[in-house]
């Protein structure tokens, strides 16, 4: 403990258990660890200095941004030594290269304040999503988080340019030149991002930045079944519009968020609800709707604030709603199968006793299963269950979240045994003793295995 005190002070050592506390618990609830400490560095040097004085005694290393993961993998397993390192003050952002349209940022910083320095410089960030105010950069690159904005730029790796991590050795990585074209080697950068911190830890990113569209509308129009939904927002692209989002909603959860005061598009909602925010004047989209046949549709002009409210209410209040921990599940599967995996989840949820609530990002195949009311000693079974459903649908059982501790038992599902042992392969080169963020993707003695 006395290297760590050493190496960024006794006051951003934090043994105290009510203080660290809130590090050992995971955004759900469902996932708990146990640390020696946790431990704030403020910059990269630091970071590499915490990292050489575990490797050297052995203890785990189990990076921490913002804690807004879904999946287990931002909190230390139980009963194995480790600390926690803590981005939380590596929260520095570059001045912005508007020319090059890029910026450089510290893993601690969040999304919403890395947007705000975007806007300023008259650019945007290219992923955004509903956990902005929380969510740091170097967990997003760490998850290679999606959000609402996948359709039009691409999840997190798409967005990585450069990346400074420390190794488990203490060693420090750094790839840091804002270049659209620099093909010499393995793309590590790119390897880091989605390695939920088992490869490195992430301390700073370099990301390429957007232009701001000059105009945007936003609509929720009433659709049919996910179907319907696919065919109005490839119509709307037909005719001329570069969508940004296009976000399925259902009755269910409609009348869920309207049970908590919020504000109900339609009066008698439809069995689905497609918000497409497309880059177009207001009247643009109206024509682009009223085209493709849409009978009922409320249509705001930019960002539609209000309408984003409706789709993004869903998460917090299917959390409140639910008498116990929300059985989650981040899943893709081809376009064509979003129907049947709602159709055939919907029976497996009623066989539980749980109320099924799907939305999610239509346009890339990306749907947030949500299942309330769930026994907690039935949860892996239903799991299971859904997962497998997903897999026989030629899915993915992780779309954006990742894989976490969440979803280790399935990882069969996804992947072949090739690719798993290249990634076991890949994952003890760069950590043979297994101390970076053990019981995350593999478990917790991958590299000896």
């Amino acid at each position: 403990m006395s290297d760590l005190v050493e190496a960024v002070g006794p006051s951003h050592v934090l043994t105290d258990p009510e203080t660290v506390a809130g590090y050992l618990t995971d955004w759900t609830g469902r996932w708990h660890g146990t640390a020696l400490a946790v431990v704030r560095p403020a910059d990269t040097a630091e970071t590499s200095a915490v990292v050489r004085a575990c490797a050297r005694a052995g203890i785990a290393v189990c990076p921490q941004g913002g804690n807004t993961g879904l999946v287990g993998g931002s909190v230390p397993p139980v009963g194995v030594p480790s600390i926690v390192v803590s981005t939380s003050r590596l929260d520095w952002i570059d001045d912005v290269d508007v020319p090059g349209r890029a910026v450089g940022a510290g893993a601690g910083v969040t999304l919403a304040r890395l947007q705000r320095s975007a806007d300023a410089a008259g650019l945007a960030c290219g992923v955004d999503l509903a956990a902005r105010d929380s969510a740091t950069v170097g967990g997003m690159v760490a998850t290679n988080a999606g959000g609402i904005n996948v359709v039009r730029y691409g999840a997190m790796r798409a967005q990585l340019l450069g990346v400074e991590a420390v190794l488990a050795s203490g060693e420090v990585l750094r790839r840091w030149k804002p270049l659209r074209k620099d093909n010499v080697g393995y793309d590590l950068p790119g390897l880091l991002a989605g390695s939920e911190g088992t490869l490195a830890v992430i301390t700073g990113v370099l990301l390429q930045l957007v232009h701001k569209p000059r105009r945007t509308a936003t609509a929720i129009a009433a659709v049919e079944n996910p179907a319907g939904a696919l065919a109005l927002a490839a119509a709307v692209e037909e005719s001329g519009i570069v969508v940004r989002a296009a976000e399925l909603m259902t009755r269910r959860g409609m009348d869920l968020i309207a049970s908590y005061g919020h504000r109900r598009p339609f009066a008698e909602p439809p069995p689905y609800s497609l918000l497409i925010e497309g880059e177009a004047a207001g009247t643009d989209l109206a024509a682009a709707l009223d085209a493709a046949g849409v009978v009922e549709a409320v249509l705001e002009e930019g960002s539609g604030a209000d309408l984003w409210a409706v789709r993004e209410a869903h998460t917090e209040t299917i959390a409140r709603d639910s008498s116990s921990p929300v059985v989650k599940l981040d899943v893709s599967v081809p376009l064509p199968a979003l129907e049947d995996l709602i159709d055939a989840v919907d029976p497996v949820a009623a066989e539980y006793g749980a109320r099924h609530i799907p939305f999610g990002h239509v346009a890339d195949g990306n749907l947030h299963v949500n299942l309330l009311d769930v026994d907690p000693g039935r949860a892996a079974e239903v799991t299971d269950r859904v997962l497998r459903i997903v897999a026989g649908l030629g899915g993915s059982i992780s779309a954006e979240h990742g894989v976490g501790r969440a979803k280790i038992p399935w990882l069969e599902l996804s992947r072949s045994p090739a690719d798993l042992a290249a990634m076991r392969t890949i994952k003890a080169a760069l950590d043979p003793h297994g101390l970076l963020n053990p019981g995350v993707l593999f478990g917790v003695n991958s590299s000896r295995e």
